[in-house]
C-alpha cells in the first residue's frame, strides 16, 4: 500500500504545476487597457456631473477633451501580450522527472520497514521523574546561567548537552553538543553523544549527519559500542536486516555479560529478523564478567580477611585490565571505585569514580562517590583532603542544592575558618530535610557548633 499511497501524494503535488502547461494559459492584459477602463469611467462620471449641474458645461467640455486626448494616447502605449502556448511535453518530462526522482531518492534513503521509536518504548532509565527530573532541570538552568556568560566554556558546552538529553530535550541537546564540538570537544564518546542526539531529533531515524558523526567516532574508538549500534540500525534503515544482525551480534559478543544493553539489542536483533522474513538468532553470548558485583562482594564479606581481600583484588586486577581496553564503561568504573573502596585504597577508588563521571559529565553524583571514598575511614580530627574540596566544588557548580553537597560545604568552610559560611550552606540544608529525622538532628548539632 505504500508505494501507492506516495504515488497518489505525488500525483496530488503535481497537479496544480502540470494542468496548466496542458491547457495553456490566459492571456494577460497590457498596460493599455488598464488605463483605458480608468478613463471611460471618468467620462461617465463627467455625464453624471453635468447631469446634476455640479460643473458647468465650458468646463465640462474642457475635462472631456482633456480625458479623451489620453484616452487616445493609451492605444499607442502599448500590444496586447500574447496568450501563453500550451506545453505537454514539459507536463510530461517535469512529471516523469518529479516522480522517479522523488522515488529515487526515497529507495536510496527512505525505510518503510523501520517501525518509529515512541518514548514509550525506550530502554527503562532514560526518563526522570519526580525529584531527579527537577534537579536536572535546575542543573541545565545553570549551566544556562554560566554559558550566556561564557560561551566558550567547551565543558560546560558538553555538561548541557547531557542534562538536556537525560531530559528529553533532543533540539537543545543536538545543539549543546554541536557547540562543544565546534570549541574543541571532538573526542569519539562526544561524537557519539551528538549522533544521538540527532537520532532522537529525528524520531529514530539515523540521519546522513547523524552517521557521519558515528563514522567520526568508530575512526576514533572502533570500540565504541554507541556509534556501533547506532551504524546497525542504519544499516537495518537502508534495507540491509540480514547486515544489520551480524553487526549487532559483533557488538553483543564484545559487550560484558552483565551489560545492561545487551536486552535492547536482543529486542533489535528479533526485530530485524522479522524484517528479514527469517527465524531469529540468539544473542552471542558476551565476555565474562569481569569485575565484582553485588554477589561476588557479599560472598566475599564472608570470607576470612586474608582470602577476602586476595579474591577482591584479583577481580579488581581482571576489571582493570579489562577497562584499559573500554574506557567507555561508565558502570565498568563505577564497580571498580567500590572494590577499591573494599581495599581501602581511597585515591584509587576516586579515580575510578571520577573517571565513570568524564565518561558521564551529567552525573554530579559520580563525582560525589568520588569525594565520598576519600572520606571514608577519616578520623574526626583528621582533616578534610585538598582533593575532596577540588571535587565538591566542581560538584557545586551544577548541583549545588544537593544536600550532600550542602553537608561538606559546610564542612569545608569549617576546616577553613569560615563559619558564616559554614552556618549558611548548613541553614540551606536543613530547610531541605524532614524536621524530625536523624539527619535534621545532625545538622542542628552542627550549627551549634558553629554559632
Amino acid at each position: 500500500m505504500l508505494p501507492i499511497l506516495l504515488f497518489l501524494v505525488a500525483l496530488a503535488a503535481l497537479v496544480p504545476i502540470v494542468l496548466p502547461l496542458l491547457r495553456g494559459g490566459r492571456a494577460v492584459a497590457d498596460r493599455g487597457s488598464f488605463d483605458r477602463a480608468v478613463y471611460r469611467d471618468q467620462l461617465q462620471e463627467l455625464d453624471r456631473d453635468v447631469a446634476r449641474g455640479v460643473i458647468a458645461l465650458d468646463e465640462a467640455e474642457s475635462a472631456r477633451l482633456e480625458i479623451q486626448r489620453r484616452l487616445l494616447a493609451t492605444a499607442t502605449d502599448s500590444a496586447p501580450a500574447a496568450r501563453p502556448g500550451r506545453s505537454p511535453w514539459l507536463a510530461l518530462v517535469l512529471g516523469v522527472f518529479v516522480v522517479i526522482g522523488a522515488g529515487a531518492v526515497y529507495v536510496r534513503i527512505g525505510a518503510p520497514g523501520v517501525p518509529d521509536l515512541p518514548y514509550a518504548a525506550r530502554p527503562p532509565g532514560d526518563a526522570l521523574a519526580g525529584d531527579d527530573r527537577q534537579d536536572m532541570r535546575q542543573i541545565a538552568a545553570r549551566l544556562a546561567e554560566k554559558l550566556a556568560a561564557d560561551p566558550n566554556d567547551a565543558r560546560s558546552w558538553l555538561l548541557f548537552g547531557r542534562a538536556q538529553a537525560i531530559l528529553g530535550t533532543w533540539d537543545r541537546a543536538a545543539d549543546a553538543f554541536k557547540r562543544a564540538m565546534t570549541l574543541g570537544q571532538t573526542g569519539p564518546e562526544v561524537q557519539a553523544g551528538y549522533g544521538e542526539m540527532l537520532v532522537m531529533q529525528a524520531r529514530g531515524i539515523v540521519t546522513p549527519d547523524a552517521r557521519t558523526a558515528f563514522d567520526a567516532a568508530l575512526k576514533a574508538d572502533p570500540q565504541n559500542e554507541v556509534a556501533r549500534y547506532y551504524l546497525a540500525l542504519a544499516t537495518a534503515q537502508g534495507g540491509q536486516p540480514a547486515q544489520a544482525i551480524d553487526r549487532l551480534q559483533a557488538l553483543a559478543a564484545d559487550l560484558s555479560a552483565d551489560s545492561p544493553m545487551r536486552d535492547q539489542l536482543a529486542r533489535r536483533v528479533a526485530e530485524f529478523a522479522r524484517q528479514a522474513g527469517v527465524a531469529a538468532p540468539a544473542l552471542v553470548e558476551g565476555k565474562p564478567q569481569a569485575g565484582p558485583d553485588a554477589a561476588a562482594m557479599a560472598q566475599a564479606a564472608q570470607m576470612p580477611e586474608a582470602d577476602r581481600k586476595a579474591m577482591i583484588e584479583g577481580m579488581v586486577q581482571k576489571l582493570a585490565t579489562r577497562l584499559a581496553d573500554s574506557p567507555n564503561d561508565r558502570d565498568g568504573w563505577i564497580r571498580l571505585g567500590r572494590a577499591y573502596a573494599v581495599l581501602e585504597q581511597r585515591d584509587k577508588a576516586a579515580d575510578a569514580f571520577v573517571h565513570a563521571a568524564d565518561v558521564a559529565p551529567a552525573q554530579p553524583e559520580l563525582k560525589l562517590m568520588a569525594v565520598q571514598a576519600l572520606l571514608d575511614g577519616l578520623k574526626p580530627g583528621d582533616a578534610f583532603p585538598d582533593r575532596a574540596a577540588s571535587l565538591l566544588r566542581d560538584v557545586a557548580q551544577v548541583a549545588p542544592d544537593r544536600p550532600a553537597v550542602l553537608w561538606y560545604q559546610g564542612v569545608v568552610a569549617v576546616r577553613d575558618g569560615h563559619r558564616d559560611e559554614a552556618r549558611a550552606a548548613w541553614t540551606r540544608l536543613l530547610s531541605k530535610l524532614p524536621p524530625d529525622s536523624e539527619d535534621a538532628r545532625l545538622v542542628k548539632a552542627a550549627l551549634e557548633q558553629v554559632k
